[in-house]
């Protein structure tokens, strides 16, 4: 325990701190003449008790206590004031001001000693408290980020099966939720909706579980009537998603839904123009058509990058939020880093 004794008469300063330091073995005490370098001591180094006394020159106890209390950590710290007997207002203001009790003139060591005793008593109990919430909000998070893994382990997972019959690779999903991270946190998104997002999207096509293989696998492009039945992967995912209490599943039914919207209104299922199409969704489709321009289908090669980042300039506007568009564009390089990381196996 570390307690700072302040006052300007030398004779108090080593009377006070010869009786602090006989209070236990673990005391530390630091003794100070002048308030002002004490306070700014208390901006480095915080102690666990501070004796003060009223009077003194330039800076008086009132005004330390008030300045201390401004200080970060220093609200719960006890503070003890040396008074005259006769200083009823000056005790008031004190108490106003956060100071926790008082030792009349002239100091009785014995009553110094167990008032001492008691605040200190008190003061390690409040930093046991605080020790003990500590602990336990470390195991409240480190349980809800195994529930998160486990979370997001099955959604690799069901990833994983609709992978199975498409022939888009698991690498694709996780490059694309990567981009969709990017984007959103270039929009305005908290820290908690990123990881959001970044674990909702590798499900925006989990509807295609639905969709026959003669389709899905078909190697070249899909007729009119092949067309509609593959847009229904759509309301597919949506449906095997939606109606969940978990905000992570409640968003990657919406991104299911809703990421092939077109940002003039000429995508599906409903046709929703700019932003009436959820912004989850408008952001995942700039990740998605990106990545899947860059990657090869059996109905087309990869393009390079610079096609693709051409392509999305040319349809920002059209196909895609311009907002997202400007997003992705900005963070180019941390783009290029992940595709660089996430390569098809």
């Amino acid at each position: 325990m570390l307690i700072y004794v302040i006052d300007d008469n030398k004779t108090n300063l080593d009377f006070f701190s010869f009786i602090v330091r006989k209070l236990a073995t673990d005391i530390q005490c630091e003794c100070f003449a002048e308030p002002v370098e004490a306070l700014s001591v208390c901006g480095v180094t915080m102690p666990d008790l501070v004796l003060i006394d009223f009077m003194m020159p330039i800076m008086d106890g009132h005004e330390f206590v008030r300045r201390f209390k401004t200080l970060p950590g220093a609200a719960d710290i006890p503070v003890v004031m040396v008074t005259a007997a006769t200083d009823r207002h000056i005790r008031r203001t004190a108490l106003d001001i956060g100071v926790s009790d008082f030792l009349i003139k002239p100091v009785d060591s014995h009553e110094m000693r167990a008032r001492l005793t008691n605040l200190l008593a008190l003061r390690r109990g409040h930093l046991q408290l605080q020790d003990r919430n500590r602990w336990l909000a470390d195991e409240v998070q480190k349980a809800t980020q195994v529930i998160a893994d486990h979370e997001m382990e099955l959604i690799l997972r069901l990833t994983k099966a609709a992978e199975c019959r498409d022939p888009e690779t698991g690498a694709h999903v996780l490059r694309m939720a990567h981009f969709s991270e990017l984007i959103a946190g270039k929009v305005g998104y908290d820290r908690a909706s990123r990881e959001l997002i970044l674990r909702a999207a590798p499900m925006h096509d989990i509807g295609k579980v639905g969709i026959p293989d003669m389709i899905l696998l078909k190697p070249g492009r899909l007729d009119a009537v092949e067309m509609e039945m593959m847009k229904r992967h759509a309301s597919i995912g949506h449906s095997i998603l939606s109606r969940s209490e978990s905000p992570l599943v409640s968003l990657a039914a919406e991104i299911a839904l809703h990421h092939h919207e077109k940002f003039d209104g000429r995508g599906y299922p409903y046709g929703l123009v700019g932003e009436a199409i959820p912004l989850s969704a408008r952001i995942v489709a700039v990740a998605d058509v990106f990545d899947a321009l860059t990657s090869p289908r059996p109905y087309k090669p990869a393009w390079t990058v610079h096609e693709a980042r051409l392509y999305l300039l040319e349809n920002s506007g059209k196909h895609m939020d311009p907002m997202c568009v400007d997003a992705f564009l900005s963070c180019w390089d941390e783009v290029l880093s992940i595709r660089e990381r996430l390569v098809d196996d």
